[in-house]
């Protein structure tokens, strides 16, 4: 059976430069969405009281997952914000529904981490 090798394997380069757009796609979302720089702010706040409170292995990992959620579903929510705007530069009911929907898949992350949040850290802070 012959060898399975992709057609461009990855080199060094690419690597590197592939890591450099990904952070530029972040810089963006700071600089574009108030709402990133609130996840920001929250993510920081949340580290910070988690060394603080001195959490364990599987708390921590349920923090930085839900903190991962979130911040995946606002990348992906300003994508396709710029996309859709890109594609309908004007008023388009389908367009509207585009971007609340990208919308309300923050808010249910943002749910969701927030009760993780509770869970976690609520009996650590209320005895």
């Amino acid at each position: 059976m012959p060898e399975l090798r992709p057609a461009n394997p990855p080199t060094r380069g690419r690597l590197v430069r592939s890591f450099g757009y990904a952070i530029r796609g972040v810089r963006w979302m700071l600089a574009l969405q108030a709402n990133a720089r609130i996840h920001a702010l929250a993510t920081i706040a949340v580290v910070g009281l988690g060394f603080l409170l001195g959490l364990k292995s599987w708390e921590w990992c349920a923090v930085v997952g839900a903190i991962g959620l979130v911040w995946t579903a606002e990348g992906v929510n300003t994508a396709i914000e710029a996309l859709t705007d890109l594609v309908s530069p004007g008023e388009h009911p389908l367009a509207g529904r585009s971007k609340d929907l990208a919308a309300g898949a923050v808010l249910c992350a943002a749910v969701a981490a927030a009760v993780i949040g509770l869970i976690v850290f609520l009996p650590r802070v209320i005895p």
